[in-house]
């Protein structure tokens, strides 16, 4: 952290060539510092649709990407450094780095993300590109730093080997939606996509992609599209319909594809029986929104009322699956009107849920919608001062008083920033005057990051026409102090140790961009039977959702809890859970003791298969091979172990003991008989109450021979114990 001399020289050095306007400047939280970013062509005169902040060289300072083309043309999308630590220039001054360490590509691209897709700690990119100047697909650019082997921070265009079977459905194995006729050879396919997202949407460790599309001409009627990492940054469609299109549009009465139902346009049910993935979406979020901890999908609409989507992971017992619940979770009766750019979610309010910011949603004025926290939302408040053509709104703390505030990108000119008026004000939402410089862009993108690592955020805006994109320092120098706030860590239950690890998530909401909480240094803690505490880490998936694994071999009593720290050591940490863990256990089955020779010589032998389980239900099978053909027997059991001469063979059970209901030995040969009898089906029936985890039970079969001297035969016995 810097000290007060440090911040003075700071501001001071940011000030030069605004000495005219010293008195606004002072009066302003924010200042345009132009110096402090790339100037001219061809470094900053695009029309730059999105700006994202991220780590590309793993320095410890964030750089800045743009998603360039847009509105106009094919373009190359550009990397800006922070030339502070390794680059060993000033914190929060940005150069050009695109020429050496981005691919030489020109594409007309809409939107930018960054997202480790292959697991291996560095920074890869996605660009959402649109094929209304030529046909084009969304691109893979992968960071050549951690198993690349190469440089971190320099990046490599993949998107011919990242897209896996697209076009290819063969109707067993591969399940492509997209037409043959629209798979390009160079990779992908052609879309008209404007933004994408990234969340961990099976629960398996990966991030998997949601990626929206406003439709040729902005129509609509082409489906957004779920994509499954396959864990090592290589997608595959995720289309459980098995449905294959024909050409660009999902016809009504089609598959939903991804969606549980048929496709209808604008449906109103929320059943399952129906839904609508074609949309004319500019803008999608991602976030658990009815505390689940499984990452649903609100996915806007530029005309009619955006739409939204419950991950029915949980409902499904681990399997992936959506619901269109728009209707069900949205006010009753409410249509946005024409103009509806982009949605942001955030927990403004400070209850432990994700609210919605909508951009342009009541007849092109900002509106919010508050969620109850079981994911249905109140109705629409519309925000004073709001009304104009605006494109993206992002959540961050502005002044660092531990509520989140909105920044507004606008279309029109003045850029908005909205201050929240904290839980004394109801934390409505008020726009700020005089905080911002005054502005005449035509801006589509806006986020906030602290560039300058000196404790409050800054701003970069995306400008559209040629405009040049601009720097905004924020120049409160308020330190951020406010801690993360964890929430519905997930409870673990109780298990058997084995391979598998445990898996438990957990919500994390800071006064900070979602993007920037994402990075949150956050760690699961654990001890095992009242130990000391170690730590695993987790990681972040999506929304506002981490995911951590224990080892599965722990046993004992294992408490466990989440801790975070954001990027200014604020740290905060979940009350503690447990969960017991068992020593793994198949019972141990151990045959003993001697079998009777029956009158055929063949000497019948017992054994087993699967685990003796007192919650199973079924699956342990206790079997005798080598008796006589179609030979009336049982199972008999008991606690104790024998040896004792019992109808001229040996008795391997003490009595007293049980016995199962008579069978017929299969087999059509002598001494190829068999019988089989499931145990665990018998412990579940509860017919035998001293059959419970821990008890060890010694059984033997009997069997009619009635050439035998006795008439009987014996195998030789099973010892077990009954695992829980």
């Amino acid at each position: 952290m810097m000290n007060v001399l440090q911040r003075c020289v700071l501001v001071a050095h940011s000030l030069i060539g605004f000495v005219g306007l010293a008195g606004a400047v002072r009066a302003q939280t924010f200042a345009n510092v132009p110096a402090r970013i790339p100037q001219g062509s061809p470094f900053n005169n695009s029309y730059s649709e999105h700006v994202a902040f991220g780590d590309v060289d793993q320095d410890g300072d964030y750089d800045a990407v743009f998603a360039d083309g847009g509105d106009c043309c094919n373009d190359q999308n550009r990397l800006w450094l922070n030339q502070g630590n390794a680059q060993g220039g000033a914190l929060g001054f940005f150069a050009d780095a695109t020429a050496a360490r981005f691919p030489a590509v020109l594409d007309d691209s809409r939107d930018i993300e960054f997202v480790d897709v292959d697991n291996d700690s560095d920074l890869d990119l996605f660009i959402s590109n649109t094929s209304q100047v030529a046909n084009q697909t969304n691109r893979w650019w992968i960071n050549s730093g951690g198993v690349q082997g190469g440089s971190a921070g320099f990046y490599q265009d993949q998107t011919a080997a990242r897209w896996l079977n697209v076009g290819v459905n063969d109707g067993v194995t591969t399940f492509s939606s997209v037409a043959p006729s629209l798979a390009l050879v160079s990779g992908g396919f052609i879309d008209w996509s404007c933004d994408a997202s990234f969340a961990d949407l099976d629960n398996d460790g990966d991030m998997d992609l949601v990626q929206s599309t406003y439709g040729l001409l902005s129509s609509g009627l082409v489906p957004s599209r779920v994509f499954r990492n396959d864990g090592q940054g290589f997608f595959e469609e995720f289309n459980p319909s098995g449905f294959q299109l024909t050409s660009i549009t999902l016809a009504d009465g089609a598959p939903g594809l991804w969606c549980e139902g048929v496709q209808q346009h604008d449906t109103t049910n929320s059943t399952g029986q129906f839904c609508d993935i074609t949309e004319v979406a500019v803008s999608l979020d991602l976030g658990d929104l009815d505390g689940d901890l499984d990452v649903d999908i609100v996915h806007g609409n530029k005309y009619v009322a955006p739409r939204t989507y419950h991950n029915r992971l949980e409902e499904n017992g681990g399997v992936l699956g959506f619901r269109d619940v728009s209707n069900a979770v949205m006010p009753p009766d409410w249509a946005p009107g024409a103009g509806s750019y982009e949605q942001e979610l955030g927990d403004f309010d400070d209850d432990l849920d994700l609210d919605l910011y909508g951009v342009n949603w009541a007849d092109l004025c900002d509106s919010t919608l508050r969620n109850d926290g079981a994911g249905f939302f109140a109705a629409p408040v519309s925000l004073i001062g709001s009304c104009g053509r605006d494109n993206e709104a992002d959540f961050f703390d502005y002044d660092n008083d531990g509520d989140l505030d909105v920044i507004v990108a606008s279309d029109s000119g003045q850029e908005k920033l909205y201050v929240n008026q904290g839980a004394g004000g109801n934390h409505a939402l008020v726009l700020g005057v005089g905080l911002l410089p005054a502005d005449t862009t035509s801006s589509l993108g806006v986020d906030a990051c602290d560039v300058d690592q000196d404790g409050d955020y800054d701003l970069i805006v995306a400008n559209d026409a040629g405009q040049g994109s601009a720097f905004l320092e924020n120049l409160s120098l308020v330190s951020d102090t406010t801690a993360p706030r964890l929430a519905r860590l997930e409870q673990a239950p109780p298990r058997i140790a084995g391979v598998a690890p445990t898996v438990v998530r957990v919500q994390i909401y800071d006064n900070a961009p979602w993007y920037v909480t994402a990075r949150n240094a956050t760690e699961l803690e654990y001890s095992v039977d009242g130990g000391a505490f170690a730590a695993t880490p987790m990681r972040f998936s999506g929304g506002q959702i981490f995911r951590g694994e224990l080892s599965g071999t722990l046993v004992g009593v294992i408490a466990y809890r989440a801790k975070a720290t954001d990027e200014h050591g604020n740290t905060n940490t979940s009350p503690t859970k447990t969960f017991s863990a068992v020593a793994a256990c198949n019972g141990a089955p151990t045959a003993y003791c001697t079998g009777k020779v029956n009158s055929l010589g063949c000497t019948p032998s017992i054994g087993s298969s699967g685990t003796p389980s007192a919650s199973a239900g079924s699956g342990f099978v206790v079997d005798c091979v080598q008796v006589r053909e179609n030979k009336t027997g049982l199972l008999f059991y008991g606690s104790l172990p024998f040896a004792a001469a019992f109808q001229g063979g040996t008795l391997c059970v003490k009595p007293p003991t049980k016995r199962t209901p008579p069978q017929a030995a299969t087999g059509t040969a002598p001494c190829n008989g068999s019988y089989t009898y499931d145990f665990n089906v018998r412990i579940a029936s509860g017919v035998d109450p001293n059959l419970v985890a821990g008890a060890t039970v010694h059984a033997q079969w009997w069997m009619r021979d009635l050439q035998s001297p006795s008439g009987t035969g014996l195998s030789n016995g099973l010892a077990f114990t009954i695992c829980p």
